[in-house]
């Protein structure tokens, strides 16, 4: 019988989020350039009769009520997809905190439909794949392939896009946002028409990645700081650490981020951020 097989679920960050308006089906049409950091949750599968989950983690607290857990959900649409018996017990290590603006669970569904494929020795045609993902939930679709994208639509729509190396400090301050709350603050206005796919940026330099991203924004931020002041005060202790780039709410909130040129400037402003914060969660990762 094969053994445990493990996959990260990594960070995935909103570098940039442009809502574009209210679609006639409800959903938000959006933009955002997504990066993914080297810090998250893993999602480990070994065979079973059925499925089943633990969650373990700093983390694993917050969602020990949630019977339908995202990884669960994907495991047992991915057995139906692929017509597998087997089962699989998946063990969830819950190192983001939750309902955060870092797709930790859409990340950890990613993950999970990952593992069972190796798990398994199974490979869906990529069109099912995507609908099963996208079914899930709209960051699924991105968290499969963990690198750097530009999305839109509601977030089905992907485009690969390499990004040059930067390195990233997220902190939260220990709150959820909702997000449905969040888009109602936001009030975005109802769309006419779907806008055309837009054209993919190209980012020879960083300086040049740095930018482009600060004339983007997040158009959540605003929104989320109405709700909750202490974002803003995150957003701008961050950007208060030196060698920063660019610093930004990330997805709907309520954790930021930090972009930084190297390593050290990264490992230095976490030092400085956990020194004058300690009650925050905080940690850095390179971009993949």
């Amino acid at each position: 019988m094969p053994g445990p097989v493990t996959e990260d679920a990594f960070a995935k960050v909103n570098l940039t989020l442009r809502i574009l308006g209210r679609r006639a089906d409800g959903y938000h049409e959006l933009r955002s350039l997504v990066a993914f950091a080297q810090t998250g949750d893993r999602v480990t599968a070994a065979r079973a009769e059925g499925i089943s989950l633990d969650v373990t983690g700093p983390f694993a607290p917050a969602l020990e009520a949630e019977a339908g857990n995202l990884v669960l959900r994907a495991g047992r649409a991915l057995r139906e997809l692929a017509g597998v018996t087997a089962g699989a017990h998946l063990t969830l290590e819950k190192n983001l905190p939750v309902a955060s603006g870092i797709g930790g669970g859409s990340a950890d569904a990613a993950a999970a439909l990952r593992a069972l494929m190796r798990l398994w020795k199974i490979e869906p045609d990529e069109t099912s794949l995507a609908a099963l993902a996208a079914s899930l939930g709209a960051d699924v679709p991105v968290c499969l392939a963990s690198s750097s994208a530009l999305m839109w639509g509601i977030g089905e729509r992907i485009g690969r896009l390499p990004l040059p190396a930067f390195w990233l400090v997220l902190a939260n301050p220990g709150i959820a946002l909702s997000t449905p709350a969040v888009f109602r603050e936001l009030a975005a206005p109802p769309l006419d028409a779907l806008p055309s796919d837009p054209a993919l940026p190209a980012f020879a330099t960083l300086e040049r990645l740095v930018r482009w991203a600060a004339e983007e924004g997040n158009d959540l931020e605003a929104p989320a700081i109405a709700l909750a002041p202490i974002v803003g005060e995150v957003r701008d202790a961050i950007a208060a650490t030196a060698d920063c780039l660019l610093a930004r709410m990330s997805g709907s909130g309520a954790t930021c981020f930090g972009l930084y040129p190297s390593e050290a400037a990264a490992g230095e402003a976490v030092c400085a951020l956990a020194a004058a914060h300690p009650g925050w969660w905080i940690a850095a990762g390179r971009a993949l």
